[in-house]
């Protein structure tokens, strides 16, 4: 234990660090699922889609547990994670997606850990030592580069990339927002008005950009849009915003870098795409840098 942490700030760090990781474990299906998705589906329509779906179930989720309304210092900060997490990021992958392939997607996201933690210190005033820095770029660099190496052995695309890196820097804000604000109105809560917020123009748009012919829809691409609405938009949503407020934005954040692995693994076995040493090698750098972001933070 770090001298000056109490046993009671130990073990809610440690509940965030564990809300965090299965929050991961969830979001590291996104990109295959998105994959499968835009199969079938244009990127905009699965955006809102999406969105809608999950913005449903939220509303029985917040009527169920009768859940008070947020307040109207609570609808910017909100309609930030709007933006960010449930329309920005979606649209801006599902759109890279079309021209890359998931596991090329994932390792972009070994990027979140240093946007989040940089919204972080400038959206709520966190202040993680200088090592921690050191390790949090580290691991991107790690992933950033092999990202690089992959794109020019003709992996890649210009577009697609910046496409991906627009989506890293929204979806950092999004999730440094809705952490801060998860503190006061709690994490499954920040989702669920979200997607309220979102929901009337997302449902709105969908209608009006629904495909013409739902038969010709693969199952795989409705099981991407059903993977993506449950568990990419809401349940994970629940278990990250807690684990980020509980356990330290810019330091739970770090987590992240393991993401792009565990979906690697997950694009190999749903979507055959090759995991090559390269990628192994990556993965095992990031995870020391994990580990020492987590020990310095």
């Amino acid at each position: 234990m770090a001298q000056g942490t109490s046993p009671g700030a130990s073990s809610r760090q440690g509940r965030g660090w564990l809300h965090g990781f299965i929050g991961m474990l969830i979001f590291s299906g996104s990109m295959p699922a998105t994959r499968l998705a835009v199969a079938d589906f244009e990127p905009v329509f699965l955006t809102l889609a999406r969105a809608s779906l999950a913005g449903l179930l939220a509303v029985l989720v917040l009527a169920a547990w009768k859940s008070p309304r947020p307040t109207r210092s609570q609808l910017v900060p909100l309609a930030i994670v709007a933006g960010g997490a449930v329309l920005g990021f979606p649209l801006l992958t599902a759109l890279a997606l079309r021209d890359i392939s998931a596991a090329h997607a994932l390792l972009f996201l070994g990027l979140l850990p240093l946007s989040t933690a940089s919204f972080a210190v400038l959206r709520t005033g966190e202040r993680p030592r200088p090592a921690f820095w050191i390790f949090a770029l580290l691991g991107s660099g790690l992933v950033a580069a092999y990202t690089l190496s992959r794109g020019q052995a003709g992996q890649g695309s210009l577009l697609a990339d910046g496409l991906m890196l627009l989506a890293v820097a929204v979806c950092g804000l999004g999730y440094a927002e809705g952490a801060r604000l998860a503190r006061s109105l709690g994490g499954w809560q920040v989702i669920c008005w979200a997607l309220v917020l979102s929901l009337p123009a997302a449902g709105l748009g969908a209608l009006l950009l629904m495909p013409a012919d739902f038969g010709a829809v693969h199952p795989g691409a409705w099981a991407g849009l059903a993977y993506v609405s449950l568990f990419s938009m809401l349940i994970g949503f629940v278990f990250w915003y807690r684990g980020l407020a509980m356990g330290g934005i810019a330091t739970v954040g770090q987590l992240q870098l393991l993401q792009p692995f565990f979906g690697l693994a997950l694009a190999a076995w749903l979507l055959h795409e090759p995991i090559s040493a390269g990628m192994l090698g990556v993965a095992a750098g990031v995870l020391a840098c994990v580990a020492g972001a987590k020990k310095l933070a």
